[in-house]
């Protein structure tokens, strides 16, 4: 057994640990042995950063309540707890249990056959639809559904995770807003729960699980995009691909279900889960084919109204903004971002030119060791990306979009790289004139950067094979004996 798994060994009595199964968005599972009931169970241990916000009693406190659900298709609680001293590094995180389901995810299914027969999609959506609709009426919203969450039992829909997200949500307060850490996933948000809202309901359940079932047709999901932010973006101002349209064995009225499902305004959607699967299941339901063809029309004429007028709201705010600027309020929040023990900052890295953090405050680049490559950790995300290709690297940078990370290396010679933030080739931008103290990039499509010694700084144009030239003098008759740590004002003009 290795050294991590002995340590979840020692933090989980009664449980011999098998092998980890996977890391989630909140926890890392592990597959173990119940030695009193003799079954097999899954073991969710909390990450660091998520338990470190938490106050554990708390949230222990919120997840007992869904130890009483007891729903067919709903994966129930067996167990909880906190990690004690003996669990070393582990110790103080809350832990739950849950059975072991020697199946599938909906999740795995979609990736090997991205799209589902009608009839599996269908029935798969109203036992989700049962199991929510159950648990509504006993006050928990889920808020989490997606398809990693619907595990298949014999081809049978299992919700797991059930309550989890609102007691991470009670247990964390005003924290998580803090914190930058959002619940729930941007494909299947509600557009309410994507804007932060307070009081979530339970058709925002609804609303993910009229995505889930999108995708289940469709292959995809109603909205993509490169970033969290372009789909929410999506979600609040496009409306979904027509399903018939993609797939023409479609039913009419389950296409007219998943649009009602998939309504921006909470008001619009169906009232209940149990509502929706009828809508599923019967043609004869209030969406009929003529239904979803009239409320299809409504809505293009209603989106194209909300679409006119936010134009006009965008656009008078534009010419507003100089106005507002001088007293508009500045919020400013600060937390602490923890790391895990595998992706802390390198202990042996450069005290300066460690991390960067992009403009828009949305990435970390940092320097891990060893082998001192550059990590990328989203700042509402729980773990850090390695980029391969950036070994030795130093003084990560970010470009103005934050799409890429400029960096320097020090090996033979000094020289200047960059790599996109998703991985891929690392481009050489030059390997002469510069230094490994500082460097900024500049929206006019320039790296400025120290040159070697105690000089003057230079600029180079951030493509590969580019050739430096100063862009400084120093002034010695002002005692000026080096130029260094250049940064680009952000208006980049200076």
């Amino acid at each position: 057994m290795t050294e991590p798994l002995q340590s979840v060994q020692r933090a989980v009595s009664g449980y011999a640990v098998e092998r980890e199964l996977g890391k989630g968005g909140m926890a890392t599972v592990y597959i173990a042995h119940d030695k009193k009931h003799d079954r097999k169970v899954a073991i969710k241990i909390l990450h660091a950063e998520l338990a470190a916000l938490l106050g554990p009693e708390r949230f222990l406190q919120e997840i007992r309540v869904t130890a009483n659900l007891q729903h067919p298709h709903i994966l129930g609680l067996i167990d909880s707890g906190l990690v004690g001293d003996e669990g070393g590094e582990l110790r103080g995180r809350p832990y739950y249990v849950m059975p072991y389901v020697d199946g599938e995810s909906l999740r795995q299914r979609l990736d090997k056959e991205q799209q589902l027969p009608v009839a599996d999609a269908v029935r798969i959506a109203s036992e989700v639809a049962s199991a929510l609709d159950y648990a509504h009426r006993h006050g928990i919203v889920h808020r989490d559904i997606k398809p990693e969450n619907i595990l298949l039992n014999d081809g049978s829909a299992l919700v797991a995770d059930f309550g989890i997200a609102l007691a991470v949500t009670k247990a964390g307060g005003e924290r998580m807003t803090q914190s930058g850490i959002s619940l729930g996933t941007p494909t299947y948000m509600s557009p309410e729960q994507a804007m932060g809202e307070r009081a979530i309901t339970a058709r925002s359940d609804i609303y993910s699980l009229g995505a889930v079932t999108y995708e289940t047709l469709s292959g995809e999901p109603p909205f993509t995009g490169a970033s969290a932010q372009a789909v929410v973006a999506k979600v609040m101002t496009e409306d979904p691909r027509p399903l018939t349209t993609q797939r023409r064995n479609v039913p009419p009225h389950v296409a007219a279900a998943v649009y009602r499902a998939l309504e921006r305004t909470p008001a619009d959607r169906f009232a209940s889960a149990h509502e929706f699967a009828d809508a599923l299941k019967h043609p004869s339901s209030d969406f009929s084919a003529a239904g979803a063809r009239r409320a299809a029309t409504q809505n293009r004429r209603r989106w194209m109204a909300l679409g006119i007028a936010t134009l006009a709201v965008f656009l008078l705010g534009i010419g507003g903004w100089d106005l507002m600027r001088p007293t508009a309020a500045i919020r400013v929040i600060r937390y602490a971002l923890a790391l895990d023990s595998t992706e802390s900052i390198a202990a042996d890295a450069p005290y300066w030119g460690r991390l960067d953090i992009s403009r828009d405050g949305s990435r970390l680049a940092y320097l891990g060791g060893p082998p001192g490559q550059i990590l990328i950790r989203p700042r509402n995300q729980l773990h850090a990306t390695v980029l391969a290709g950036t070994e030795g690297a130093l003084t990560p940078f970010f470009s103005p979009d934050g799409q890429y990370v400029g960096f320097l290396t020090y090996k033979s010679v000094p020289d200047l790289r960059f790599v996109s933030v998703n991985g891929g080739p690392t481009v050489v931008v030059t390997d002469s004139l510069v230094s490994v103290a500082g460097a900024s990039w500049g929206r006019d499509g320039f790296i400025y950067t120290d040159a070697p010694g105690p000089t003057s700084l230079t600029r180079v144009e951030a493509r590969q094979g580019a050739v430096p030239k100063p862009f400084t003098v120093l002034d010695t008759a002002r005692g000026e004996i080096d130029h260094t740590w250049p940064n680009v004002l952000p208006n980049g003009k200076g």
